[in-house]
């Protein structure tokens, strides 16, 4: 009696279709949560190095310009 509660959502097909669209979501949003992953570790090694050289104050010697 299921089935004919869901109706067309209940049939073998439409359950499969189903299934397959939340496995390709589920594929892509792994993709694209791993390339955010390395995006944020690469700002994070940028930012700690740019901390580190203003903190031993080496952005000064690097930008300052003879006035």
């Amino acid at each position: 009696m299921l089935p004919v509660q869901l109706g067309p959502l209940g049939s073998p097909p439409a359950l499969l279709l189903g299934l397959l669209a939340l496995a390709a979501v589920i594929v892509v949003g792994r993709i694209l949560l791993s390339l955010a992953w390395k995006l944020v570790v690469i700002a994070l090694v940028v930012v700690a190095a740019l901390w580190v050289l203003g903190a031993i104050s080496l952005g000064d010697v690097l930008v300052a310009a003879p006035y």
